[in-house]
């Protein structure tokens, strides 16, 4: 069988991406490549590209996805897409959620445009576990009618990315959309790699305590003021480090210890994730360059990003599942 061509929107710094080819290490065990390649990659933000294009042979166009002309994207297998979650998103109430009305939330309609001229023989969307509920959960099924009217046969799960060997409680909505029915048939979720006790730790990709700068950790000023409202606005997320991660996010440069974002309570003294700390949570290699641009603009990437690992296996499902049937 040949490669798979792939078209990415919303790429940012390539998570999705760098799942779906595999061919790499994380936590001792090797996620073998598998056969896709990308001839098509765009993302608005220059920083994220920027990552993108140190870790990639295909280069990211830092173009807006609504500049796109359909015809003039490659033709493609597979589109891909995590598109912007801000109007859905649970957390984000302040402005309130404004669903498919707000122009962010509007942006999975460049997907459909493309599908509809390109055809591809699938497509996989991503998006947060409040795109369910948005709008008195009017939304998602709006989305998924729009993708069947595409010409899609449309299945879709959420799954919780410490199900696949992921240490990070991060649960997100799949959407995949199959033209042939016959592989809308053959297609199941990947069924979780493992449980209870068996699940990655956040203390397997922590860095060595007495290796961390003095500029991850909070200030003595900082800690008092937490301390003071702790009991009453239970904040102060210290994570346990036997178990998983909360779900980490794009303003880990600026998390503070009177927010929800989860921080490490090590040796008495509170600190925030290393960039490296977090991409190892969100489960990227070692390989993985972060480096061309700032820590501030590495955060931001990292938590806007898909699992590599949790793309992996629902890869590898959709290649022996669909693929292989044929």
């Amino acid at each position: 069988m040949g490669k798979l061509k792939v078209a990415s929107l919303f790429c940012g710094c390539g998570g999705m991406e760098y799942g779906m080819l595999g061919g790499f290490e994380y936590l001792g065990k090797n996620f073998n490549s598998l056969p896709f390649e990308i001839v098509y990659a765009i993302d608005n933000d220059k920083y994220a590209a920027q990552i993108y294009n140190a870790n990639f042979l295909h280069s990211c166009e830092i173009i807006d996805v609504k500049e796109v002309v359909a015809v003039s994207v490659p033709d493609h297998d597979i589109l891909i897409g995590g598109f912007p979650c801000q109007s859905f998103s649970i957390v984000a109430q302040n402005p309130p959620r404004l669903g498919y009305k707000d122009d962010r939330g509007k942006l999975f309609f460049e997907m459909i445009k493309i599908l509809q001229h390109k055809n591809p023989r699938f497509f996989i969307a991503e998006n947060v576990k409040g795109l369910l509920s948005v709008n008195q959960k009017k939304t998602f099924p709006i989305i998924v009618k729009e993708f069947e009217q595409a010409g899609y046969h449309v299945k879709y799960k959420l799954l919780n990315a410490s199900d696949y060997g992921v240490p990070q409680k991060r649960e997100r909505i799949i959407i995949i959309g199959f033209r042939n029915f016959q592989d809308f048939v053959n297609f199941e979720f990947p069924i979780p790699t493992t449980i209870g006790d068996q699940k990655a730790k956040l203390r397997d990709v922590l860095a060595q305590s007495n290796l961390i700068d003095e500029k991850y950790y909070f200030s003595q000023k900082a800690v008092d003021g937490m301390m003071r409202t702790k009991e009453k606005m239970n904040k102060g997320r210290a994570q346990n480090l036997d178990t998983q991660c909360n779900t980490i996010g794009s303003h880990l440069a600026k998390i503070s210890l009177n927010g929800t974002d989860p921080v490490l309570y090590e040796n008495g003294r509170y600190r925030r994730f290393t960039p490296r700390e977090a991409a190892r949570i969100q489960s990227f290699s070692e390989a993985f360059k972060l480096e061309s641009v700032s820590e501030h603009r590495q955060y931001r990437a990292i938590g806007n990003a898909v699992p590599p690992v949790l793309m992996w296996h629902i890869c590898n499902t959709l290649v022996h599942c669909c693929i292989n049937a044929n």
